[in-house]
């Protein structure tokens, strides 16, 4: 295993995270913790997750991932050796089961931090992250910004940092970072941190072969004000497995189970699939070492956040830690950028 630094801290992460949003869902408690032990065993030091999961998100399992994890820790006896990452969802149709009202006050980040550590069976969590956005901006599939003249939002970036840095005093959190974000409100956050506020120190945002949109704002930003992008969706959804090409459509799969989940589904995006399967076809690798270490070794990717939702998927994921792409390759992933550029939005 490979492993980064956590922005502003000494704490070392391994370059694959393991995605958790599965666990209870497609995978029971068993193989969740199946999953944890092969990642673990194999240098995986860094497990993400959310209140929310898992996905797609329903009243009957919310909160099922992180009890999942929970019960493992408490098996395992392994929460000191990993680096757990969570987060507070944000108001959404899909979430209105989770708190009345929901939103960033400081009275709902408080709960959920509650309630995530009871079910985590933990004291703490070592980077707690805003899932989305509480204001009307382009997320989940949503390529450009359209300003929405009636969002009743008030900007309270302030107010936020302030409820979460009162929890990293009573150390029930210890870092923070953004999740689906875009480069004003990373900028807005990042401006109030140098006036003595916590820093959001990562941003987790799709990046992908099909998705490199992080690229066009916010990847400056990581690199200039130091802020790791924690890449979601790697292999698009098990796009960018090739396990669908030829209009395959295996019955297990995520797709054929959440037809509803369509983001990496479009024509271009099978396209660009198959072009990137020819790349590596020519040089002896598997699709899936192609997209996971073209992701993997980005200068602002801190982590890469991989799920499966069998072990041999997840011991192929994780083993392309040892790929490293040529220039040559990375120019020819590039070609193909230029021609069909960014399908996933």
């Amino acid at each position: 295993m490979r492993y980064s630094t956590l922005p502003e801290t000494g704490i070392k992460v391994s370059k694959i995270c393991l995605g958790t949003m599965t666990f209870g869902n497609q995978n029971n408690e068993q193989e969740g913790h199946s999953q944890m032990d092969l990642a673990f065993d194999k240098g995986v030091n860094f497990f993400d997750t959310a209140e929310l999961y898992p996905v797609p998100a329903t009243a009957r399992t919310q909160g099922e991932t992180e009890r999942i994890i929970g019960t493992w820790f408490h098996k395992s006896g392994k929460r000191d050796k990993v680096i757990l990452a969570s987060k507070v969802a944000g108001p959404g149709d899909y979430t209105a089961h989770i708190r009345e009202n929901l939103s960033f006050k400081k009275e709902h980040i408080n709960e959920a931090v509650e309630k995530s550590l009871k079910r985590l069976k933990t004291d703490y969590i070592d980077l707690y992250q805003l899932h989305w956005p509480e204001r009307t901006t382009n997320t989940f599939g949503k390529r450009g910004y359209s300003h929405n003249f009636n969002d009743n939002w008030k900007e309270n970036f302030e107010d936020i940092l302030n409820s979460l840095n009162e929890l990293i005093i009573q150390g029930k959190i210890r870092h923070i970072g953004l999740s689906n974000e875009n480069p004003w409100a990373v900028m807005r956050f990042l401006e109030l941190a140098k006036k003595g506020l916590p820093k959001m120190i990562t941003i987790q945002n799709p990046y992908s072969l099909l998705n490199r949109i992080f690229e066009v704002g916010n990847a400056e930003i990581s690199m200039r004000e130091n802020i790791g992008l924690l890449a979601y969706s790697p292999m698009a959804f098990g796009l960018l497995s090739g396990k669908y090409r030829n209009n395959n459509s295996p019955s297990n799969s995520r797709l054929s189970l959440f037809p509803n989940l369509n983001r990496y589904s479009s024509k271009k995006c099978h396209e660009a699939t198959e072009e990137y399967f020819k790349i590596a076809k020519k040089n002896d690798l598997s699709l899936t070492e192609l997209s996971l270490a073209f992701v993997t070794d980005r200068p602002f990717v801190t982590s890469n956040i991989i799920g499966a939702t069998t072990i041999e998927q997840l011991e192929e994921n994780i083993n392309t830690i040892n790929i490293n792409l040529s220039k040559e390759i990375i120019q020819e992933i590039e070609n193909v950028q230029k021609i069909i550029p960014d399908p996933a939005p």
